[in-house]
Formats: structure tokens, sequence, C-alpha cells
């Protein structure tokens, strides 16, 4: 409770500094910060719910550096963000103070609610570390039908998971989700094809855990994402196995393919992977860097077109949740359609068809009845000899 309570006010008082009269002395201007543009035309303006994660720093100083290229970036800025992130994880929460001092650097404008950022921006990276918080915060930006990019996690459960992908499509609004890791170099020309067909892969990325989450969403969700990367969707179960520094699953898809992640939590802080394709064995780099990934969401935001197709998204965190039964079963192989059927049914029970989608169902029956009369009406014209 005592930590609870400290995080609390931690987050209150970033939020009272956010709502405070500027112009109190400041630490020196960190040099990455300066020469920022933080102002937008309309259409063009990014916001961020969540300031507890490094890739809202990252983000914003590349949308807004004043040389960003018009042909990657589109001309997005972010001109306003709200703090709150994680309430109870205190890596996540401790970091706040420092990454508002960095925005406000950047001038970009902070609010004290989500309902304020959205009278102020055009588009939302909804960036808060903690899964957890995703689909209440996502929800009034998907209302206020603003294109949307979740950070991983894109949720703390499968079920929230296919709840706010629901949700976005009975609002027509675009959403899509990723890890920077998805674009690896190679793993895509890979995977379209260019050594042949992908026969198998490997895949490893640090893993540490967090108790509030599945244990891959936190962290291996890196690493999975570079196998759906190269592997496509069609995985059918997975087996795992953990130990106290390595996470290792076993994926089996379909034409008989298999996929393998492992985990990391004592060596080297690293990302990578072995791509088997049919002409050539590639080995994918670690790269540093968020620039492939803010350049994505450039183009999302421009054509409302996410790169990831909605179904892959599901199935990564499906198999990372198979992960986790498996691993609770001594290793046994989880089937991933028995685990995404489950997510379904608690994600319709826990959150019922919007009224947009129950209005589009009485359309459609009003129209399926009209049908019927137009033919009655026939038949009543033209008898039966």
């Amino acid at each position: 409770m005592t930590r609870n309570f400290t995080y609390a006010v931690a987050i209150g008082l970033v939020l009272t500094q956010a709502s405070a009269i500027s112009g109190q002395s400041t630490p020196k201007l960190d040099p990455q910060n300066a020469d920022k543009i933080s102002t937008a035309v309309t259409g063009k303006r990014i916001g961020i719910i969540g300031l507890d994660t490094s890739h809202v720093l990252a983000f914003t100083r590349s949308f807004n550096a004043r040389a960003a290229s018009a042909e990657d970036f589109k001309g997005f800025r972010v001109v306003a963000a709200y703090p709150q992130g994680s309430k109870d994880i205190e890596s996540s929460a401790s970091r706040v103070p420092g990454y508002l001092q960095h925005m406000r650097e950047m001038n970009v404008a902070i609010v004290d609610s989500i309902s304020a950022l959205l009278q102020k921006v055009d588009f939302v990276l909804l960036e808060s570390n903690d899964g957890r918080v995703h689909l209440e915060q996502a929800m009034p930006v998907i209302e206020a039908k603003k294109p949307l990019f979740i950070d991983k996690p894109i949720a703390g459960s499968l079920a929230d998971v296919i709840a706010i992908f629901e949700a976005a499509k009975a609002k027509n609004v675009p959403v899509f989700s990723a890890s920077s890791l998805r674009w690896i170099p190679r793993a895509l020309e890979l995977r379209n094809g260019d050594q042949g067909a992908v026969e198998g892969a490997e895949a490893f990325s640090w893993s540490s855990l967090e108790p509030t989450h599945p244990d891959l969403y936190w962290y291996g969700i890196h690493g999975v994402e570079i196998l759906y990367t190269v592997l496509g969707t069609g995985c059918r179960s997975v087996s795992r196995f953990q130990t106290e520094d390595t996470e290792f699953c076993v994926g089996e898809w379909e034409g008989g393919r298999i996929g393998t992640f492992r985990g990391l939590r004592s060596s080297e802080h690293s990302y990578g992977g072995t791509v088997f394709a049919e002409k050539k064995i590639e080995y994918l780099p670690m790269v540093s860097g968020y620039d492939p990934l803010v350049k994505a969401i450039a183009l999302f935001f421009e054509t409302g077109r996410s790169p990831v197709p909605q179904d892959e998204t599901i199935e990564i965190y499906a198999f990372m949740s198979a992960a986790d039964k498996s691993k609770a079963e001594g290793g046994r192989p989880v089937q991933i359609a028995v685990v995404i059927a489950e997510a379904k049914a608690e994600a319709a029970k826990r959150f019922p068809r919007s009224e947009s989608s129950l209005r589009e169902g009485v359309s459609r029956l009003k129209s399926f009845a009209a049908t019927i009369r137009f033919f009655k009406r026939g038949s009543d014209l033209f008898p039966a000899p």
C-alpha cells in the first residue's frame, strides 16, 4: 500500500507540474532537445499519451527535428503530451518527471487529461509502458476517431488486444502496434521471398520479466515480433521451456515450418535471429535506432493503412499467451487457435458489441426485411400457375 501510495503521489506531482505556470528555473538544456519544431498545421498534429518510456523522447526528436525529411516523416510533429502512464510499476512511473522535463525543453505542450490532449491533436501515439492501461486509454482516442499507434505491449492481455481492435473496427479508426524490431535489416525482404520461401527461423531478444504482465509481453515481444516478421501468421502450437536466465519457445507453423524464440536474461542485451530460406541461410543483425518504425508510423498516419495486419498482431500476442499456458503445463504444446477462441470469448463477455455495431446489425436486418417484402409483393403479382 505504501509503495502504491508513493507512486500515486509522484504521478500527482507530475500532473500538478504539467498545469503549472512556466518560467521557473530549469536544468541546462539537453543538446538533443535543441532546435526542435513543436507546432504543426491541423492534420499534422501528433499527441502522446504516457511519458514513462524512452520511446517518447526518441520519437519526438525524430518527428520534431528541424531537418526531418518531409518524404520520410510527412510533416508530422508532436505538439502535445499527457504524462501519466503506469500507476504502479516503479521502473516506469519513476521516469515520468525526467521525461516530462525533456518534453518541455522541446516545447511540447503538457496537458492534464486525455480529453484535453484530443482537443489539440489529429493523431495519437499511445506510449504508456504499462499494457494494462492501454484499453482504458485507447477508448477515448477511438471514440474521438483519431488514428492511433499503440506501442508494445499493445495490451496487458490477449482479450484486451482483441477488444481494442474490435472497438477500432466498430468506429472505423485505424490502429496499429509493432515492436521496432519488425524493421530489423533484411527481415521483411526475406519474408517477401528475396531468397526463396522461408522454411524456418530462430529469433532472440532480451526478455526481462514484469510480474504484472504475461511473461513475454514486457520484453520478449521484441524477439517474437522478429520471428513473425519473417514467418508471418500460421503458427499452430507453441511449447515453452524456462530456466532462471532463459526462455525457449518452439512454434510449429503450417506446412511443417518451425520457428523458435530464445529469451535472454543474463547474457548480452541483444536482438537478432537466423532465417532458413530456400536459397540461403541469413543472419539478422542487431541495429539501434527507431527511425524505421517512426517512418512507418508517419506513413500509417498519412494513409490510414497499417503496415502490420491485425490478425498478425493478434497471433503474436496469442503466441506469447500460449507460451505462458505451455509453461504452466510443463512444456506441453498449446494450440494457438484455442487460445484465440478463449480470448475472443472473454473479450465479448467483458466488452459487449458497441452501440455502432448494434446499429449496423439493425440496419442489416431492416434491409433483409425489405428484401423479403419485395419478393413477397412479386409473388403476389405473379402467382404460381
